[in-house]
């Protein structure tokens, strides 16, 4: 079942939000920009949680769709002018939904670990195919020279080159992405697709059919990846094929352990966790030459939240605020 914050949680969550509102305010646009990739990851790891955390889907090339979608804004970039957001945006997540339509036709017939190596496959695919493309960019990658507006007729509301305007505009996506999720995972298609993660055979004894429930859990994730990776193009107006890569699933898979999977809101605090340590991990003043290796230490503090925070950040924060959730407790009992 999924697992709602209670009363507790709720108030550390709206501390939490009312702490990211403020980042504009402090002045300071380094930080601003590091809380901009923190919120747009933790949409990013938020969809792969649908797939992982509610659908039972352990896809190691979501990524795909993040970097696709990025590509996207790109592509429909003008270059020497801004494309129209209510253009560019929907685009970008119908390439990312159409792609993950196709892929997922053919990966959702697979279970396990064939389920895990197939995405896999289809996302180096695609990665190659975009680093060996001049058209994207090849390996050196692509620039967004302006970024999008948004434009009615002539008139210009809103730009994305304004960067206090572009942060609120991905907390409001943050806040849409985690209430949308929660909504569908709160109607009788969400029912079904938990239910197929705890018992696939039980839910086709039912009557239900399986592949096609799994089907549109995939397209979703893949669509709101396409959101976050929007979102991620327009911050630096820089795209590259490792958007793509591999390892950028990972990174949204080790957010959500960080986080604790089995909650949504547990994606936001793995994505803090995720960005803060690796910008910690890369100051020479702290680490000396250790930072030029920052990825070991990166390793060692995933073991250690792994070992130390078994339910993760928001696993703890459950049982601090006074409620075990089913599904975390059933973790335990594992």
């Amino acid at each position: 079942m999924i697992t709602l914050p209670n009363a507790r949680t709720i108030a550390v969550l709206l501390l939490v939000l009312a702490a990211l509102a403020s980042v504009p305010f402090l002045g300071d646009s380094f930080y601003l920009k590091l809380a901009t990739r923190v919120i747009v990851l933790a949409i990013f790891a938020m969809s792969l949680e649908l797939l992982i955390g509610y659908t039972g889907l352990v896809s190691f090339g979501h990524a795909a769709y993040f970097g696709l979608a990025a590509y996207g804004l790109q592509l429909l970039s003008p270059e020497y002018d801004a494309a129209n957001l209510l253009v560019a945006l929907p685009a970008s997540m119908a390439l990312a939904a159409l792609v993950a339509l196709a892929v997922g036709a053919l990966v959702v017939r697979t279970r396990g670990i064939y389920f895990i190596m197939v995405t896999l496959a289809f996302a180096q695919m695609l990665f190659y195919l975009v680093r060996d493309s001049a058209w994207f960019g090849g390996s050196d990658g692509a620039f967004i020279y302006v970024k999008p507006v948004l434009r009615i007729g002539e008139t210009v509301l809103f730009s994305l080159d304004d960067r206090t305007g572009f942060y609120f505009f991905c907390l409001c996506c943050l806040v849409f992405t985690y209430v949308l999720l929660v909504v569908i995972l709160r109607s009788p298609f969400g029912q079904v697709i938990m239910g197929i993660k705890e018992n696939e055979h039980r839910m086709q004894a039912l009557g239900y059919n399986t592949y096609r429930y799994k089907l549109a859990s995939f397209v979703i994730a893949g669509t709101f990846a396409g959101l976050a990776g929007f979102l991620f193009a327009a911050i630096d107006g820089f795209v590259s094929p490792e958007l793509l890569g591999w390892h950028q699933s990972g990174n949204a898979i080790l957010m959500i352990l960080l986080g604790g999977s089995g909650t949504l809101f547990g994606s936001l605090f793995g994505a803090i966790a995720f960005v803060g340590m690796e910008d910690i991990f890369k100051e020479r003043a702290i680490f000396g030459p250790l930072a030029d290796h920052w990825q070991i230490l990166m390793g060692v503090f995933v073991i250690a939240a792994v070992l130390l925070l078994r339910r993760g950040i928001a696993g703890w924060l459950v049982t601090w605020t006074g409620r075990r959730s089913p599904s975390l407790q059933e973790r335990d009992d594992a």
